[in-house]
Order: structure tokens, then C-alpha cells, then sequence
């Protein structure tokens, strides 16, 4: 099939090089317009009702995830220096271009009431640095006095205090927040030498910063740890720096044209789409294995290098194309998924495994031809006596003992069976990083003390467009927050509600008994304090829409995991609803946790299609090779099996499923089916053009002859993926162990069961079979019958 393209690659190589080269430095270029993703990880489509509710609260009320926190804990806060280098902190961050608002116990508002203008008037607590200890002990005493504050910027029970910092919506999402995130950190930590004080930060804006600064650091690390591990292996291996160079120069090409085919796309560097690189190199190699190895193999039986070059193109051309195929349809699978996340690392993994093909199909023959043939040293790793050793065994197991591989098998497939019924599936916002990780101990520090700092938020609105603001919607509204006061979960609700407590208690100059919400009479008689429509003093308008039909009742909450999250929700859904009855109000409850939470749900069911969808179009490719269903069967299971035993390990193990350990499964289906493919075409191929037509004899040249690059691939794939163990983020480490743990098992099943089931298939053929009117469809041009890949007849 590949004899033409073979023969075209070598007599244009000039014209090959001219193109290969100018698409690159095209490539090369795109990718340096290449930027980051500052958003969250866009998990739900758009189409999804959960999304669309919360695409609606932020076009009304704006970004839930704006607000970043300052935290500390400190008995003797209340001192002079202490209190006002707090003060000078939140003016220094205030002043920040990129910062809206600041609060904190030392930039406190407080509602006056002004009768002879009739409106409230909002006037800092603390507008300037103070004097003396008097003066701090006085504002402390006054803040005690402000049940609206407490348990939302202070803790009187541990002690604490936090700043709350919002930021500009149209700088959150941007480069910009970086340099802000860090200017503020440098002001915090500087705070906590001063006074000896341990500040901890969180809130989504910093989670988000610390996540892709993490993103583009382990993009560098990961691909100079590929770079490093294939070219060892690779030398180990052929045992020749020309082997390596030019190797790794197929792959480097590679890793540009996928850096420039996502700036190409409009698409940005998230914390999957950061992996691909990496992965083009790691999966790229074994194609320079296969090739190379078929190479110097034909060189070395009769020594022309222009021959060797042909039939290496010709004999491995299809092989691996197939193989890139199976591999690009592993991820191709997840542009299915309807997550833009997904789709995107999908689509672009896919896209440059088959342009890695094709530049390996082309720039390995004309490169060697270039250079001067291989020397005996270095094709002596093809007569390896230990690998030669090894390939004996596993012939001598296949041949002799494949009752024992079976029932070695059926047992490992139980004892997965059973760690698979510990399978649990939870996601966290930040499970992915270690628990010692900075940005995971802070956030466990607010959920201690202030309950957490992760957004939900509820939305009320009246069926026909009246004011939320009529007492009966009011009553409800604190009504709702009591409820939610109950759970240990969430934090200090905050609404519309509590903002006119507030100003009630203002009106009744502050006594903290006032601190309620007022009746009737009393709201008829505030409101001509804070009607708008007189030009007074705008109130609440953070809590309302434009019409004051629609309001919101915001809480913080713990990162408490996708599984106690519905079971919370199965118990706050219905509460809602038997306080806002459906003929007369419209509710949601969303929020970033919320959407990020549920997500996570979204893919695991997703995800379990898109590797039905791998599995089935696999199972084409197949069919085009052999026209039988219990060839396709023998070809699929030695690449499932890999997927049984490492689903029983993350039971064993406690790994949960989640986005970054259930992509393993796809992914892992695609590349494993590699192996079978590199071995039933060989397999097909010796069926095709020997004499005579023996399974076992087939088998036999097939396991010396695919082996050896089946070992090297896979050793290479092992290696190449366990780097990634070395990532901060625990998704990605499992992917990286779970992966390499699943190719080895993978090239064990390829390389052992599937010729067990192909012998075991001719053990099945009597003599007479063969000899009787014919039970198999055979090649018209051959008088003998092929066994491996025709269909039974009816």
C-alpha cells in the first residue's frame, strides 16, 4: 500500500525538507502568539441548563469569583502597630490598578442616619491611621457592636480576621491578574514578617492564579523531562547519538506544530491542553522505534541503505499509520464530551498525533539517507541476548502453556473485579493539589474559620415583576437564611435582608438589639431614606436587578466534594422551594463551586461514552483488517483487559474518578491498541506471504520480529508518562502513574494473551477444516487458505 509514497518521499526529498521546514517556522510563529487561559475550566456546555442559570446571574449581578482573601488569626490583633499596618495593607492594596473594593476590620463601613437630608450615609469606621491604643480599643468596641459583620470579615470565637479584596471584573479574567495576585502577596507577606504573623490567601482569583502559574511551570518541567527520558532510552536501546538527535528533532517539529495549531485555533494553554506537548513527544517516539528498528533490520540482511529505506516505508508505513489512528481516536473521542475543556485538548491532541505520523513518515527516510548507513554496533541490539531471551519465553508460554495464561488472567481479572467495586467517584475544586500545598492549607484555614470562601449563591425573583423589597418577599428571604444558618457547610448567608438589618440598626443609632429585620410599618417608614427615585443615597444595589425584582442571597462554603455537595443540595432544594412557592416566585441556586461541582459529574458520564464511542470505532479499524467478529474480538480484549486491572488498582488504591483519572481509560485504549495493531498486521502480513499457512509459525516470526519494538515502545510509553507523576496536581500524577501502569500491562497482553488467542484459534482448525469446501473466504490470487482474518461462513 505504501509502495508509491516510499518511493515519492525519496526521490523529492529536497521539496519535502522546503515544505516541512516553512510550515514549521509558520507554526513556530503562531505559537509564540500562544496565551494563557485566566479563566476557570469551562467543564458544563454552553447549552447546559445549570450553565445557562449561571451565565444569567452574572450578566445581572456580575463575577461570583471575584473576591480574593486575606486571612490571620491572632488573639492581640487589637494592638496599635498591628491594627494600623492592617489599615496600611488595605490602603496599599486599595490603591492596586485592578482592585474595586477592600473590607476589613480596619475598613469598615458604618451606616449614620442623616435626618436633616433624609438618607443614610455610609462613612468609614476607620478613614485615617490611628493615634493611640484608646482609639483602636474604641474601634474594636464599635465593631462588636456590628453583628453584620461578624462571621463575615471577623471571628470573635477563634480570633480571626480576614480582608476582602474584589477585584475589577474586566481585568479578572486577564494577564494583568497575575501581577496583581503577586503585588499582593508581596504587601501580605511583608505584613506577616512585620508582626510576626502567619497571612494565608484564597479566593477563586488567587486559586485560579496559583493554578496556571502551576500550569506554565510544569509545562517547561514536563517537556525537558520528556526530552531527557526518550533520548536515554532511546541510546540505551540503539546504543547511537544519530539515532537520538534525529529522533527528537521528528518529535521537536511535532511539539511546534501543536503549540501553533492552538494559537492557530483561537484556543489558549489550560491545564490540559499544557500536557499536550509533552505528549506529542512521548507518544511520537515509537514511531521513530518501529521504523528505525525495520530499518536497520532489512539493512542488516542485505546491506543496501536505499533498499532498507524503501521497504521500511512500505512495510511500517501503514503499521503505524494505523496505530496513529487508534491513538488519535483515543482523544479525538473527548471533543465529543460537549466540554469545551474536553474538546479542545481533544481535538488538538488528535490533530498533532496524526501530523507527528506524518512528519515522522517523512523526515526519518530522507534524514537517513542522508546519512551514512548503520554500523555493526550499532545494530547489535537487535540480536540482544536478553531480549532475544526473552521473546523465547514468552513464544515457549504462548505455545506451550496458554491454559496457564489464561487462568493467570481470569484471576487477575477477579481480583480487579473486586477492587473495582471500590471504585468512588468525587471530585474537589482542588483535589488536584497535595495537602501540603500552600494554596490548599490556606483555604482549609478559612473554611475553619469563616466556613470556607468557595461562592453559592441564590437567586429569588417575583413571577410578576414586583419589588422583592415588599415585606412578605423579605420575611422569606430571612427566612431562607436561617435555614441555611443550620448547615455546618456554609457561611454567614448575606442579602438584601441583612443589609437592611443593618441600616435599621443605624436608624436607631446602632444599638445592637435593632440589629432585625424591621416590620412594616418601620420599612414604610426607612424607605423614604433609601428610595432612589429622590435622589438619595443607592442601596443594596450589589443584592438587586435593575427593576428590584430579582435579588441574591450569597454564602460561602467549604470545598466539601461533589458527592456531599448533592446530598446537600437534595436537602436545600426542597427548603427553597416550600419557602418560595413555584406560582409565585422563580429560584436557582448556582455559583461557581456549584457549576465547577457539578461538572465533574457532567464528564464522568460523558467520559464513560466517549470510551464506548473509542472502543467502537476502534473496532472499524479492525474490521478493515479482518473481516471477522472473532478476529475483532481477539484485537479488543488484550486492550480492555489493561483498563479492567487499572480500574481494580484505583479501587485498591482509593483513587477516585474524576475528569483527570477517568481520561486515563480513553486515552490508554487508544495507544494500547497501538501494540495490537503493530502485531496483527505483521501477523496478517506473514499469514498473506508464507508458504505455509501456519498460525503458530505465523505467531512465532511475529512475537522476534514486533517484539523488540514492542518492548522499546513500551518501555519508552512507561517511562514517558510517569513523569508526569511528578506534577503538583494530583489528577494529573495518577494520570501519569495510572497511564504508564496501563501501557506496560497493555504490552504484556499484546504480546502474550493476544498470540495465546491466535494459537489457541488454530488448535480450533482440524485438518479437515482446512481441506473440506472451503469454511473461509480466501484471496483468489493464493491457492492456500488464510486463517487469520476470513469469516466463517453461514
Amino acid at each position: 500500500m505504501f509502495n508509491k509514497p516510499a518511493k515519492y518521499i525519496l526521490r523529492n526529498r529536497v521539496l519535502l525538507l522546503i515544505i516541512i521546514s516553512v510550515v514549521t517556522a509558520f507554526m513556530g510563529w503562531e505559537a509564540s502568539k500562544i496565551e494563557l487561559s485566566y479563566e476557570f475550566a469551562k467543564i458544563l456546555p454552553a447549552n447546559d441548563p445549570d450553565y445557562k442559570d449561571y451565565a444569567e446571574f452574572k450578566s445581572k449581578f456580575g463575577e461570583d469569583g471575584s473576591v480574593m482573601v486575606l486571612g490571620i488569626r491572632d488573639s492581640s490583633f487589637f494592638t496599635l502597630k498591628k491594627y494600623n499596618d492592617w489599615w496600611k495593607l488595605g490602603e496599599d492594596v486599595r490603591k492596586m490598578d485592578g482592585i474595586e473594593a477592600v473590607v476589613s476590620v480596619a475598613r469598615l463601613y458604618v451606616v449614620q442616619r442623616n435626618d436633616s437630608m433624609r438618607r443614610f450615609d455610609m462613612k468609614l469606621l476607620s478613614p485615617q491611621l490611628c493615634s493611640s491604643q484608646a482609639e483602636v480599643d474604641s474601634i474594636h468596641a464599635v465593631i462588636n457592636d456590628l453583628p453584620f459583620y461578624d462571621g463575615f470579615v471577623f471571628n470573635k470565637s477563634t480570633n480571626s480576621t480576614l480582608m476582602a479584596i474584589t477585584f475589577d471584573k474586566t481585568k479578572l479574567n486577564t494577564k494583568n491578574r497575575l501581577e496583581i495576585v503577586k503585588q499582593i502577596q508581596e504587601r501580605a507577606d511583608q505584613y506577616g514578617v512585620d508582626n510576626k504573623i502567619d497571612v494565608h490567601i484564597s479566593g477563586m482569583p488567587f486559586i485560579r492564579t496559583a493554578i496556571t502559574g502551576k500550569v506554565v511551570k510544569e509545562m517547561k518541567l514536563f517537556l525537558l523531562l520528556a526530552v531527557l527520558v526518550t533520548a536515554l532510552v532511546l541510546f540505551i536501546f540503539f546504543r547511537s547519538l544519530q539515532v537520538v538527535f534525529f529522533s527528537l528533532i521528528v518529535v521537536a517539529v511535532g511539539v511546534v506544530w501543536s503549540l501553533g495549531s492552538i494559537a492557530l485555533l483561537g484556543y489558549k494553554i489550560t491545564i490540559l491542553s499544557g500536557l499536550i506537548p509533552p505528549l506529542i513527544i512521548v507518544i511520537g517516539i515509537p514511531n521513530s522505534i518501529f521504523m528505525l528498528n525495520k530499518y536497520q533490520s532489512e539493512f542488516s540482511r542485505h546491506g543496501s541503505q536505499g533498499a532498507a529505506l524503501v521497504r521500511m516505508v512500505q512495510r511500517i508505513g501503514f503499521t503505524t499509520f494505523l496505530a496513529n489512528v487508534t491513538t488519535a481516536i483515543g482523544f479525538f473521542v473527548l471533543y465529543f464530551t460537549g466540554s469545551r475543556l474536553l474538546m479542545e485538548f481533544g481535538l488538538v491532541a488528535s490533530l498533532n498525533v496524526m501530523a507527528t505520523w506524518v512528519i515522522s513518515i517523512i523526515l526519518i527516510p530522507i534524514v537517513f539517507s542522508y546519512l551514512s548507513p548503520p554500523k555493526v554496533k550499532h545494530i547489535k541490539h537487535l540480536e540482544a541476548p536478553r531480549t532475544q531471551k526473552t521473546l523465547y519465553y514468552v513464544d515457549h508460554w504462548v505455545r506451550f502453556h496458554t491454559r496457564k495464561i489464561y487462568a493467570v488472567v481470569v484471576v487477575i481479572l477477579i481480583i480487579s473485579g473486586y477492587g473495582m467495586s471500590k471504585l468512588d467517584n468525587v471530585g474537589f475544586v482542588v483535589d488536584d493539589l497535595p495537602y501540603n500545598d500552600p494554596v490548599y492549607l490556606d483555604m482549609k484555614f478559612f473554611e475553619k474559620n469563616f466556613k470556607g470562601v468557595l461562592p453559592l449563591e441564590f437567586t429569588v425573583s417575583t413571577r410578576n415583576n414586583e419589588s422583592v423589597l415588599q415585606p412578605v418577599t423579605l420575611q422569606k428571604i430571612n427566612r431562607l437564611e436561617k435555614e441555611l444558618s443550620h448547615f455546618d457547610e456554609l457561611s454567614k448567608p448575606i442579602s438584601v435582608v441583612d443589609g437592611i438589618k443593618f441600616t435599621y440598626q443605624a436608624f436607631h443609632g446602632g444599638e445592637r438589639k435593632y440589629y432585625i429585620l424591621p416590620g412594616a410599618m418601620d420599612l414604610a417608614e426607612m424607605s423614604s431614606f433609601i428610595d432612589d427615585k429622590k435622589g438619595k443615597t443607592q442601596m443594596f444595589k450589589s443584592f438587586l436587578d435593575s427593576a428590584k425584582s430579582e435579588t441574591r442571597i450569597s454564602v460561602q462554603m467549604a470545598d466539601i466534594g461533589s458527592k456531599r455537595m448533592d446530598a446537600l443540595m437534595k436537602v436545600i432544594r426542597p427548603k427553597v422551594d416550600s419557602i418560595f412557592p413555584k406560582e409565585d416566585y422563580s429560584t436557582t441556586v448556582t455559583g461557581n463551586s456549584l457549576i465547577f461541582l457539578k461538572g465533574n459529574k457532567y464528564l464522568l458520564e460523558n467520559l464513560i461514552e466517549s470510551m464506548l464511542l473509542a472502543i467502537f470505532l476502534i473496532s472499524l479499524i479492525m474490521i478493515t483488517l479482518f473481516m471477522s467478529v472473532r478476529m475483532i474480538l481477539i484485537s479488543i480484549l488484550p486492550s480492555i483487559i489493561p483498563l479492567i486491572i487499572t480500574a481494580g488498582l484505583m479501587g485498591y488504591f482509593h483513587i477516585a474518578l474524576k475528569p483527570s483519572t477517568i481520561l486515563i481509560f480513553s486515552i490508554a485504549f487508544g495507544i494500547a491498541s497501538d501494540q495490537t495493531i503493530y502485531f496483527l498486521t505483521k501477523y496478517r502480513h506473514e499469514m498473506r506471504n508464507s508458504k505455509v499457512k501456519s498460525i503458530s509459525k505465523a505467531v512465532r516470526t511475529t512475537i522476534y520480529e514486533t517484539g523488540m519494538s514492542m518492548i522499546y515502545t513500551a518501555v519508552i510509553l512507561f517511562f514517558g508518562f510517569f513523569i508526569f507523576s511528578a506534577s503538583d496536581f494530583g489528577g494529573t500524577a495518577a494520570l501519569g502513574k495510572l497511564l504508564s501502569v496501563t501501557l506496560l500491562v497493555a504490552m504484556c497482553s499484546n504480546l502474550i494473551l493476544l498470540p495465546a488467542f491466535l494459537v489457541s484459534l488454530e488448535r480450533r482448525l482440524t485438518t479437515k477444516a482446512f481441506l473440506s469446501e472451503p469454511l473461509f473466504e480466501y484471496d483468489s490470487e493464493e491457492s492456500d487458505i488464510e486463517l487469520d482474518d476470513l469469516e466463517v461462513k453461514k
